[in-house]
């Protein structure tokens, strides 16, 4: 039985740090594990431009505690307004490293996003012209289609056409929840890949709504079947350099979670590479943790493999993860898997 596991230190391509008093207590908790994240730009407002991309990078570094290494990998907000010319040069300055696609009114923040996709097609030309990925929140809006559809009809009615429309565009499916997508990633031979949170690998819809509502279970996108967790795991864990590790930890403050309209999002940062060990030895995929925390992802984006290294220690007794992170605006809850952990991570 394995008990020790040493991996590169692994990256997080799917993060929100907020910002002011939240960024400065939230950053830590990732910053101790990973030693690089893509940073998503739905702020209020939206990091649009590459000048407010710099802007916000310079304020994450300046609250990364003493002591700690850590790099802040920009993104910009894409919307109808978007400037092809200003997306090319804050790649060109290898400032910026992705453009997210929210579509409108999908999720946290994202009242700012696409409504039209035409309107955009410029930018993606561009983006496919120069290598800039484009990462995806893959649901539709529309009122008829069922919350737990959304992300399936998204392949079929946004994502492909315009991945048919801009040959060369990269993207990443981001926090895949369903087979459909994870069938679709394994489709595709280029220019494709997709992240995968830790929360969906661990609960389904049930643990959301089965004897009362769990507000710290709920998630956008939402959590589904049981047969779409089991996808994601088998996807997670089969050594398929398409699938990396994206933990869309999301912080809230207690009070905006507990709430009659609560906001959509797991606060996964403080246990996520623990979480992943007890996950991946249930698989019998030890063995492939290192590919989808520290190296399929830097190969996707054209970035080397961390030369630090991680390693994870199974204990006798049980890790006993904070409950709550304390924040400037609020206690944070941190997620409960539901069950006991044994790995800690150092």
């Amino acid at each position: 039985m394995t008990r020790e596991l040493t991996i590169p230190r692994p990256d997080d391509w799917h993060l929100h740090l907020r910002d002011s008093a939240m960024l400065q207590a939230v950053l830590p908790e990732t910053a101790r594990h990973f030693g690089r994240a893509i940073i998503m730009p739905n702020l209020v407002p939206p990091v649009v431009t590459g000048d407010q991309a710099a802007a916000y990078r310079d304020r994450i570094l300046a609250a990364l505690p003493d002591g700690m290494a850590f790099e802040p990998l920009m993104t910009l907000y894409l919307t109808e307004d978007t400037d092809p010319e200003d997306v090319a040069a804050a790649h060109a300055s290898g400032l910026v490293k992705a453009v997210k696609l929210y579509p409108a009114g999908a999720t946290t923040n994202s009242a700012s996003g696409v409504r039209d996709f035409d309107k955009v097609r410029p930018v993606l030309e561009k983006m496919a012209e120069i290598g800039l990925p484009l990462c995806t929140h893959g649901e539709v809006t529309d009122h008829d289609i069922d919350i737990f559809d959304r992300e399936a009809v998204f392949i079929d009615r946004v994502l492909d056409p315009i991945r048919k429309a801009t040959p060369g565009l990269r993207v990443v499916m981001e926090h895949i929840t369903t087979k459909n997508a994870a069938e679709y990633v394994a489709s595709q031979d280029k220019d494709l890949g997709a992240t995968i949170t830790t929360h969906h690998l661990i609960i389904n819809r049930n643990h959301i709504l089965v004897g009362g509502i769990k507000p710290h279970y709920y998630c956008l996108p939402v959590a589904k079947r049981e047969e779409h967790r089991l996808a994601l795991r088998a996807a997670a864990t089969s050594g398929d350099k398409r699938y990396f590790l994206g933990t869309d930890s999301a912080p809230h403050t207690d009070p905006n979670k507990e709430s009659a309209c609560g906001c959509a999002g797991c606060f996964t940062a403080t246990n996520t590479m623990s979480l992943l060990a007890h996950v991946f030895e249930e698989e019998g995929a030890l063995d492939k943790l290192a590919g989808f925390a520290s190296e399929h992802g830097p190969a996707f984006y054209g970035l080397p493999v961390s030369a630090e290294a991680m390693t994870l220690t199974k204990g006798d007794a049980p890790v006993a993860f904070p409950e709550k992170i304390e924040t400037g605006d609020g206690p944070v809850t941190v997620f409960d898997p539901g069950f006991d952990v044994y790995w800690s991570a150092e």
